[in-house]
C-alpha cells in the first residue's frame, strides 16, 4: 500500500514537471546545488571541506561535515574556536550551507574564524549505516530523538573534541537540534562541561502551545500513527530520494505556477512569511529537505503536544513499567543542564511557541539570555532560511559566541 501511494505520487509529480518543462528558466547553477551532496556543495563554492564518521555506543555510523577554515585563511597561528551545528527534524547538515556564502551559517561562522562542524542524526541522508543493522530492518529505525540525544550527540562531540583537540566547543542547535542537546545536557550532565555556549535557534521542547495546523490535526492520532505505521511496514518517513529530485527540479521552481503548493506546505507547517523566503531558492530547499526520520520522532513529538510535558517516550503502561520502572515516561531534568545557553526565537514561530519557549526559559537556571527576533512575521524556518537571518540572527549569536572564545 505505502509503495503504491509513493508511486501515484511520484507520477502526480511527474506530470507536474511537463507540464512545467518549457517554464524553467532557474540559474542552471542553483538547480545543480538541488542534486548535489553538503560536501560537493560547499567544495564547489571554493571552501574547504572534510568527511568524518563517528559511532555511537549502540553502533550507529554518523557521517559528519567539517569547514577547517574560511576559503581565504588556512594559515592561522593559534587553533580556531570550534563550533558543532545541529539541524532540525527531517533535515541534515546541508540546512546551514545550501543558502550560499554569505547567507549560510556555516560559511558565515567560517568566514568569522571559526572550525566548522555539521552533525547529521542516525537515519538521515549521510547516517544511514549500522555496524550490524540495515536501513531495510525495522530494528535500525527503534528509535526516537531520544536516542539522537543520548547517544548520537555524545558521540558526535566527543569526536570533534579528539580531533580539534581542544577542551570545549560551541553547539548552535535548530529545532530537534535543541531537543536532542536538552536530552543529552539532563540525562549525561557530565556533557555540559564540554559546551563553551549553547545557541538554541527556535528552541523544542515544551510544544503544547504549538500553532502549526499540521500538528495539531496529526497530534490526536498519536499512538494510532505508530500502530498504523508498524501494520503497513512503515518505520521512515519521507526519505530523501525521487521526489526531492521532482520537486527542486521542477515543481517548486520559481517561474513554475506550481511553487506555489511547496510555499504553502512550508508555511502551513511553520508560520507564515513570504518576504523572508527567496522563491529562488526553494528548489534547493526542497531538493536537500526532507532527508528522512524515524517514525518513532514523529509520534515522540506528538505525544508532547498531547502531553503538555518534556517527558521520555511512552511506549505503553505495560513497556514503560518494564523500561522505567513507572507506568508514566519519566520528565527529562531540565535542572540537570549546566552550560550557559541562549534562547533565539520569534513571535510567528508555530512550532516552537513563545509561551513554550518562556516555559522553557523558566525550567533551564542557566539561560543567560532569550532574544526575541524583531520581525512579527519571522516563523521557525526562517532561522536557516530567511534573507535577513544573518541581520536578525547570526551577527548577534557570533557577537555572544565571541564572549566565551577570550
Amino acid at each position: 500500500m505505502v509503495v503504491a501511494l509513493q508511486i501515484k505520487f511520484v507520477l502526480i509529480l511527474s506530470l507536474l514537471a511537463l507540464i512545467n518543462a518549457d517554464l524553467r528558466s532557474t540559474d542552471s547553477s542553483l538547480l545543480e546545488d538541488a542534486t548535489l551532496d553538503t560536501f560537493s556543495i560547499v567544495r564547489k563554492y571554493g571552501y574547504p571541506c572534510e568527511i568524518h564518521r563517528a559511532y555511537t555506543e549502540d553502533k550507529y555510523i554518523l557521517e559528519m561535515h567539517r569547514i577547517p577554515h574560511s576559503k581565504d585563511c588556512a594559515d592561522v597561528a593559534e587553533p580556531r574556536p570550534v563550533v558543532f551545528l545541529m539541524h532540525g527534524l527531517l533535515s541534515s547538515s546541508a540546512e546551514w550551507v545550501i543558502m550560499g556564502p554569505g547567507k549560510g551559517l556555516a560559511y558565515i561562522l567560517s568566514e568569522a574564524g571559526y572550525d566548522v562542524w555539521m552533525g547529521n542524526v542516525r537515519g538521515n541522508t549521510y547516517s544511514r549505516n549500522h555496524m550490524t543493522l540495515n536501513p531495510s530492518s525495522s530494528s535500525f529505525w527503534k528509535y526516537s530523538w531520544h536516542e539522537i540525544g543520548y547517544y548520537d550527540l555524545p558521540a558526535m562531540i566527543d569526536y570533534v573534541i579528539k580531533e580539534t583537540r581542544v577542551p570545549k566547543i560551541h553547539y548552535v542547535g535548530f529545532s530537534q537540534g535543541t531537543t536532542t542537546f536538552w536530552v543529552m545536557a539532563s540525562t549525561r550532565p557530565e556533557y555540559n562541561d564540554k559546551i563553551l555556549s549553547m545557541q538554541a535557534m527556535a528552541p523544542v521542547a515544551y510544544v503544547g502551545n504549538a500553532k502549526s495546523p499540521l500538528v495539531k490535526a496529526i497530534a490526536p492520532f498519536t499512538n494510532s500513527l505508530e500502530r498504523l505505521f508498524k501494520i503497513m511496514g512503515t518505520n521512515e518517513i519521507l526519505p530523501n530520494g525521487k521526489v526531492n529530485e521532482l520537486a527542486g527540479q521542477a515543481i517548486c521552481l520559481e517561474e513554475a505556477m506550481t511553487q506555489i503548493l511547496c510555499t504553502n506546505l512550508l508555511f502551513l507547517i511553520c508560520g507564515y512569511n513570504g518576504e523572508q523566503l527567496n522563491s529562488t531558492m526553494v528548489p534547493l530547499i526542497v531538493g536537500h529537505t526532507p532527508a528522512g526520520a524515524s517514525t518513532r520522532q514523529i509520534v515522540h513529538f506528538g505525544q508532547l503536544y498531547n502531553s503538555k510535558k518534556f517527558v521520555q517516550f511512552d511506549h505503553g503502561l505495560i513497556s514503560n513499567k518494564l523500561k522505567y520502572g513507572t507506568f508514566k515516561p519519566p520528565a527529562y531534568d531540565l535542572h540537570a543542564i549546566r552550560a550557559p545557553i541562549y534562547l533565539h526565537y520569534s513571535d510567528n514561530d508555530w512550532l516552537a511557541a513563545p509561551q513554550d519557549v518562556d516555559r522553557l526559559s523558566r525550567e533551564i537556571k542557566t539561560v543567560v539570555g532569550k532574544y526575541r527576533v524583531p520581525m512579527a512575521k519571522f516563523n521557525h524556518i526562517d532561522f536557516v532560511f530567511a534573507i535577513d537571518a544573518k541581520k536578525l540572527i547570526y551577527d548577534r549569536m557570533i557577537n555572544i559566541m565571541a564572549l566565551f572564545n577570550k
